[in-house]
């Protein structure tokens, strides 16, 4: 049976890796996989990853990449050097820069595909020139990117079970925008339960804010894994 607790990704969205480091040693216990975004590997740089390397963590990095093909390869192919487990790009970025990043992944890195993001809907989407539903579009970016050869999705718990139902289960769905029952949305529009997105063929959960910035971090986890069992 599978460990609730290796479903959660904890995102490390602080400032600086001091904190990061601190919450990496409360909830190592609890915790096999950490996400390092935009503001932590700015603030830090790759050798907030190397330190979390360190305590045997599997490390998501989630910079979203999106850029011509060359500069994605070449980053990429830095990625796969810290030995991170996952990395995601935008697949907005075309089949091109897709296919430069599965071909300078290692077989030890998963490249995640964003589709559309968690804090967009209809309204944003138009805005950007995006006339289709946000489903329609979460499916039209998964089937590029199955048919480019990426290890997984990241997509909103709410589009999880259409997808699940589209790609074959060795690929992988992470789903971000994940709100325990009693945490807030804050500038999340798509969101959903941990059990709720489990059921809907989630693979891993990403949750950031309800342990995060929790007083409890450990208190905060073992909530989100009973709230699941429940």
């Amino acid at each position: 049976m599978t460990n609730v607790a290796d479903k959660i990704i904890v995102a490390l969205d602080v400032a600086t890796a001091e904190e990061a480091g601190l919450l990496v040693n409360r909830l190592r216990g609890q915790i096999s996989r950490f996400k390092v975004g935009l503001q932590l590997y700015t603030a830090a740089g790759p050798d907030v990853v190397r330190e979390i390397a360190k305590t045997g963590a599997k490390i998501f990095l989630d910079l979203k990449l999106h850029d011509i093909p060359n500069t994605v390869a070449g980053a990429v192919a830095s990625a796969a050097k810290l030995g991170v487990d996952m990395l995601t790009i935008h697949l907005s970025g075309g089949e091109a820069m897709i296919r430069a990043a599965v071909d300078n992944a290692t077989t030890d890195l998963t490249i995640l595909g964003v589709t559309v993001l968690t804090s967009m809907n209809e309204e944003t989407l138009g805005s950007v020139g995006v006339s289709e539903s946000v489903e329609k579009q979460v499916a039209r970016l998964a089937m590029l990117a199955l048919h480019c050869g990426v290890g997984g999705l990241v997509a909103s718990p709410r589009e999880a079970a259409a997808l699940r139902a589209k790609i074959p289960g060795k690929m992988k769905i992470v789903t971000p925008g994940i709100r325990p029952a009693w945490a807030a949305a804050g500038d999340q529009k798509r969101t959903t339960t941990p059990r709720a997105a489990l059921d809907a063929g989630a693979d891993y959960l990403v949750i950031g804010r309800p342990i995060v910035a929790d007083p409890d971090p450990v208190a905060a986890v073992k909530r989100v894994i009973a709230e699941i069992e429940a």
